[in-house]
């Protein structure tokens, strides 16, 4: 599809009709729109629509959900993830009070500062502090290095946590050796964003290695007998969380700037099988939970995230 095609063009406006989260990154990624208009578009996610939907859910007492984390989609660290994703400005005042509030008051329940287990009600460490998971703490980190916040001791744990394949998984404390491609994209996001914020050369050596654990099973493959790994990794989503899809994948390597080559062909090539007619992506799997914000996307219908970021994708990939 030419991106001059009507229906790129059709597309394009298509995805100009929604959040200002969304419209102003559209506005960047895909028309190259001049810095002042991105801006001025983004000033407006955290005072219109989801963004500031999702900043007045935030309780006196920082978080979101009443909790540092949960099991659904509504706790603090989900509340973050959703503003870093939407684009929320690190350096507006909603931000910067929404933040200061999270790294303030909000602890974790149950763990030390040393990572034992104290039980439910011991008010543990400080939320960027972290904890002992490294897909939970991949989670944490991104959106703290992406707020400006120090996130050092959660990095150097997850340093210590790769394993010798490349890759993390949340089950190594159990004794697992083999990596988890969930684990892994969850860390890789998280030192790409501290790397980008200022980061040390190590970590560009240490995402390094787990982006090849990655290509080198073609984004989805097994290593040993070259089946898919899952069949769940090629159903598109948005938001993950801390599942893994070739879609949230293959977005990571664009922003890494990693130079494509043959060995994410095959993702590419899956991910252009989804393209409908019209040149729109559908949302095929929503992960049950409860979300802070209503995206207004359903299964089985076009997503305008998952267009957007398809596109952005491609432009990287054919650029």
């Amino acid at each position: 599809m030419s991106a001059r095609s009507p229906s790129a063009d059709a597309v394009t406006a298509w995805l100009l009709e929604g959040d200002p989260a969304l419209r102003w990154q559209v506005l960047r990624d895909l028309q190259q729109a001049p810095p002042d208009v991105v801006a001025a578009e983004r000033a407006r996610v955290g005072r219109e629509g989801l963004g500031a939907a999702l900043l007045a859910q935030q309780r006196p007492d920082g978080t979101w959900g009443g909790t540092a984390w949960n099991h659904g989609w509504d706790s603090t660290m989900h509340a973050l993830t959703l503003l870093r994703e939407f684009g929320l400005d690190p350096a507006s005042d909603e931000a910067r009070r929404a933040v200061a509030l999270v790294r303030e008051q909000v602890h974790w329940e149950g763990w030390d500062w040393d990572g034992t287990w104290r039980g439910p009600g011991f008010v543990g460490a400080a939320y960027f502090a972290g904890e002992v998971e490294p897909c939970i703490n991949g989670q944490v980190a991104t959106s703290g290095a992406y707020f400006g916040q120090d996130v050092q001791r959660i990095v150097d744990r997850l340093l210590r946590e790769q394993l010798a394949d490349g890759g993390w998984n949340c089950e190594a404390e159990r004794g697992s050796v083999r990596s988890s491609f969930h684990t892994t994209i969850c860390v890789l996001e998280a030192l790409l964003a501290c790397e980008r914020a200022g980061g040390a050369g190590e970590l560009a050596a240490s995402r390094r290695r787990g982006e090849d654990y990655l290509l080198e099973r073609r984004l989805l493959r097994r290593r040993t007998t070259g089946e898919w790994v899952d069949d769940a990794f090629t159903r598109l989503s948005f938001p993950n969380w801390w599942r893994y899809d070739v879609l949230r994948a293959l977005d990571h390597l664009r922003l890494a700037g990693v130079r494509p080559d043959e060995r994410a062909a095959e993702a590419v090539a899956l991910l252009l099988s989804k393209r409908a007619p019209d040149g729109r992506w559908s949302l095929e799997r929503f992960h049950e939970g409860t979300m802070p914000v209503d995206l207004g996307e359903q299964v089985g219908q076009p997503s305008r995230w998952l267009t957007f970021r398809a596109l952005r994708v491609l432009d990287w990939y054919h650029g």
